[in-house]
């Protein structure tokens, strides 16, 4: 890739996600890359709540990303970002849906990827037995993948992290449960200490070279994106549009040129049990 060829680029982690992405930028867009390691990303938000995210993930990826940028004086930066939950369609599903961005201050462009994945272990449990804590631990693939334990839900419990063997598991379940007749377990999502997790930042990544490698036809600029989703697809039956997806907008960042893709679906027309007319 040209266009970023022989800049230097930082990236924003303390949770060591330069293992999976800087391979990637390195052999793709022949930069030099820095990664800080007196960098504190947990100033954004933490996953056990000491900290809360302001805002959405996307506005902590932007704000992590231009604030290591700033600290360490950089104008072309790469971060990521991680959220947990419900699958936003397959809603008894947990999923992971990781944010990587890259930001060149030097040409005002700014390049986001996603990878939304069922690829997850994020689980999280009240027990009130070792043997409880086993079984769970098991289930989420410790000590391969680590465990956090508080006292409490609560926003001011006693957080216990860097669990990542049996002995200490062991230790720690004993000196809290000791005045504690329930106590609290959760899987350790930061990505160091959570291997499928950093596969999917890696998916993530592996997202956004493609797009960089996408270009504007009309400028070259990477990063010829989708901008809009544009439903109407016509019911087979009475030709009406429907909530399906017709066509997709491309835009450029920078000189703004946009091209249309219908039908990016193959599909010309939508099934009539789609269709508000045909079924109102």
């Amino acid at each position: 890739m040209k266009f970023f060829k022989g800049r230097k680029a930082i990236i924003a982690t303390k949770h060591h996600k330069e293992q999976v992405i800087l391979p990637l930028l390195k052999e793709h867009l022949e930069i030099e890359v820095f990664v800080p390691h007196e960098y504190d990303t947990d100033k954004f938000g933490t996953f056990t709540g000491e900290i809360s995210r302001d805002g959405s993930a996307l506005d902590a990826v932007r704000k992590k990303c231009l604030d290591a940028m700033s600290t360490f004086g950089y104008d072309l930066g790469i971060a990521s970002e991680g959220s947990f939950g419900s699958h936003p369609s397959m809603f008894f599903a947990q999923a992971d849906d990781e944010l990587v961005i890259l930001i060149d201050k030097k040409n005002e462009l700014e390049i986001i990827a996603r990878e939304l994945s069922l690829q997850t272990n994020f689980n999280a449990d009240k027990i009130s037995t070792y043997e409880q804590l086993q079984t769970f631990a098991q289930q989420v693939n410790f000590p391969s993948h680590g465990l956090i334990i508080k006292d409490s839900d609560e926003k001011d419990a006693k957080i216990y992290k860097d669990i990542t063997d049996w002995n200490d598991l062991k230790r720690i379940y004993a000196t809290v449960s000791s005045t504690l007749s329930t106590i609290y377990v959760e899987t350790d999502m930061r990505a160091h200490r959570n291997p499928t997790r950093m596969q999917v930042i890696e998916k993530a990544t592996q997202n956004l070279i493609k797009k960089i490698h996408t270009l504007c036809p009309n400028c070259q600029t990477p990063g010829f994106d989708v901008s809009e989703l544009i439903k109407g697809l016509p019911c087979e039956w009475c030709k009406l549009p429907t909530e399906s997806l017709l066509a997709l907008q491309y835009s450029c960042k920078k000189c703004h040129h946009t091209t249309l893709e219908k039908y990016p679906k193959g599909k010309h027309y939508e099934s009539p049990e789609f269709c508000s007319y045909c079924n109102p």
